[in-house]
């Protein structure tokens, strides 16, 4: 099998998170051979959220990790608590009907709630902030926000507020947007402390977590799973796969269900907080509705975090800088030139109908992965469900694990090139408001 892609040693890249990270230890990798009632794969957040749920349970509990906590996409991200799945309620209902539109919409806000429990109860020092906002740069844009809140609110969830280009000026002082709408419910954290946080809480219950232990073959199809790394072995009642866009192939049953994508963020100079607040005076997240968007927030020590960008496929672009300055200077051109102080890349994991993927490759064999650029709070929520089965009950798993998943249209082969095309045609779309 091969090995999981974890370039150079497995540890933090340059970014601002890994910079400014709270002290945490290095955990030790697996050595020899052990035994444990369940093993999750992955030390990033949906991993962390099935450990603890499990742990604060009673079960023995140990995370193997391929590089350190939080390494991947849940210590990448932009930091934004955004309710909701990358494909709409309103799509959900299209595809799947109304049963299963009206159990997702139960789902959407969980995630968020999990987060600000374990923040509270666990003490976690992350910068936790309220509110994100959405913003339209048409009155396209404008009419798909409209229909975003109708729907929701035909499901009982109200927490939303439409905003006329004024209103927004009270969030984000740019010229290029015509409204938007925020969302109470949403907010925006330092991602990799809140993946820190997670990891101390899950050992104070009694977790083990090994990193730097790339897991190089799993034997999923033994009574008692196995997973194997260059210097040990991990057998287990029951298995947890959450390595999501940096599971590689070690797993073949599940490499064809989704895309790694890689989307790019970039930190400048604190800013001093007079302009800070000149350019969102709210202090909330920001995202756009287009189909390759800008999002963007303030750190706590008043940095621009502002990310975008996808490479399908999961290779890293020459220049981060180059390749986001441009929209960046869009937004704000107030800071054109102003310096960028971090600037990375990292993988999500995309599937193709933009639904995240859970299920169970056997009894013993569970998986979640595919949040497509959604999973800081999907993640959190999946976690839990995926705690409940192992516990038992299977309701709520269930019901996700139905939802169908389709193949990219031309498998392994063409899907980077059909994914690049759809989005070179909904970024037309997008280009001419319609």
């Amino acid at each position: 099998m091969a090995l999981a892609p974890y370039p150079g040693d497995g540890r933090y890249p340059g970014s601002y998170y890994a910079a400014s990270a709270n002290p945490a230890p290095e955990r030790p990798p697996l050595e020899g051979d052990r035994e444990i009632d369940v093993c999750v794969l992955g030390a990033g957040y949906a991993g962390l959220s099935t450990a603890l749920h499990l742990a604060e349970k009673g079960y023995q509990v140990a995370i193997v990790e391929g590089a350190r906590v939080g390494w991947g996409a849940s210590g990448r991200n932009g930091g934004q608590i955004v309710n909701g799945f990358n494909a709409s309620l309103q799509t959900i209902e299209r595809r799947y009907g109304r049963a299963a539109a009206t159990f997702v919409a139960g789902l959407v806000q969980e995630g968020g709630e999990i987060i600000r429990a374990r923040v509270r109860d666990y003490d976690i020092r992350c910068d936790l902030k309220n509110d994100n906002v959405f913003v339209a740069l048409t009155e396209a844009h404008m009419r798909d926000l409209r229909e975003r809140i109708a729907v929701w609110e035909s499901f009982g969830i109200r927490n939303q507020e439409l905003l006329d280009r004024n209103r927004l000026r009270d969030y984000v002082r740019s010229d290029l947007y015509v409204g938007g709408v925020v969302d109470r419910t949403g907010g925006h954290m330092h991602p990799l402390n809140l993946a820190l946080g997670e990891a101390a809480a899950f050992e104070t219950n009694g977790g083990t977590i090994h990193e730097h232990s790339p897991v190089i073959a799993a034997d999923i199809a033994a009574a008692k799973p196995v997973i194997r790394t260059a210097k040990g072995s991990m057998t287990c009642r029951v298995l947890v796969l959450c390595g999501n866009a940096y599971l590689g192939t070690v797993v073949p049953e599940l490499a064809p269900r989704v895309m790694p994508v890689s989307t790019q963020v970039m930190a400048t100079k604190p800013l001093g907080e007079e302009l800070a607040a000149s350019l969102l005076p709210g202090d909330a997240c920001i995202e756009d509705v287009r189909w390759i968007l800008d999002y963007y927030r303030l750190s706590a020590d008043r940095r621009l975090l502002f990310g975008g960008g996808t490479v399908y496929g999961g290779t890293d672009p020459k220049d981060i800088v180059a390749k986001l300055r441009p929209n960046l200077d869009k937004v704000f051109p107030q800071l054109r030139g102003v310096q960028i102080d971090y600037a990375w890349s990292g993988n999500f994991a995309l599937s193709f109908t933009r639904v995240p993927q859970i299920g169970r490759l056997n009894a013993n064999v569970y998986f979640a992965q595919g949040d497509s650029g959604h999973g800081v709070t999907g993640t959190h929520a999946f976690g839990r469900m995926l705690a409940e089965a192992v516990d038992g009950d299977l309701s709520r798993f269930d019901a996700f694990a139905a939802m169908p998943w389709r193949p990219f249209p031309g498998g392994q082969a063409f899907r980077v090139p059909y994914s690049v095309v759809g989005s070179w045609w909904y970024g037309l779309r997008d280009r001419l408001g319609v």
